[in-house]
């Protein structure tokens, strides 16, 4: 990393993550293999500060912890990438354990459950889901038929604007928003 931590992916120690590094490389994966609009890519950072701005209009008294989880929700990728659900069942079981055992080394670090209960998770999936029928209408070139059946149709209560950010743009974004949810977190302590 380029923090100079050496991250083992086959066990990966919570000492060894950093946030910078967390959002220095997702800023720059490209969510949809980069196949969108725009002069920079749509990236996981930009993509996953949107989820957990989701998730708290969803469900509007969630505690910072678990906003905290949604904005890591894709935190894992900034190793192994963002690949498309289909390739992610091609890779089975093994690509599955491996980015659970990041997410887990992820959480604890910032002092977060290794895993997320199942309530929590189901909302991340909405809002992830609402988050990706906005990328693919607005950036990817679908239409709103095609992404109602892959997504489902948002909830008009929710309306998003997607343009992609530089790079640096996302990074900073993302890291200021975690260091503000652990900024909540230690106050509520």
């Amino acid at each position: 990393m380029l923090s100079g931590r050496r991250l083992d992916l086959l066990d990966p120690s919570p000492v060894d993550v950093e946030v910078d590094d967390i959002a220095h490389g997702l800023a720059r994966v490209a969510r949809w293999n980069g196949q969108t609009i725009g002069d920079h890519a749509f990236s996981v950072a930009q993509h996953s500060v949107i989820v957990e701005q989701v998730c708290a209009r969803l469900e509007p008294g969630l505690r910072p912890s678990e906003r905290l989880m949604a904005l890591h929700h894709d935190a894992a990728e900034y190793v192994i990438g963002d690949m498309i659900s289909p390739f992610k069942a091609v890779l089975g079981d093994g690509y599955k354990e491996i980015e659970n055992r990041l997410s887990e080394a992820i959480h604890i670090r910032f002092g977060l459950p290794a895993r997320l209960p199942a309530s929590l998770k189901r909302l991340i999936k909405r809002a992830d889901n609402i988050c990706a029928w906005y990328e693919a209408t607005q950036l990817a070139g679908f239409g709103t038929t095609e992404a109602d059946r892959f997504f489902g149709s948002p909830p008009r209560t929710i309306q998003l604007d997607l343009k992609p950010e530089a790079p640096n743009t996302a990074q900073a974004s993302f890291t200021a928003r975690h260091e503000a949810l652990l900024k909540e977190m230690e106050a509520r302590r």
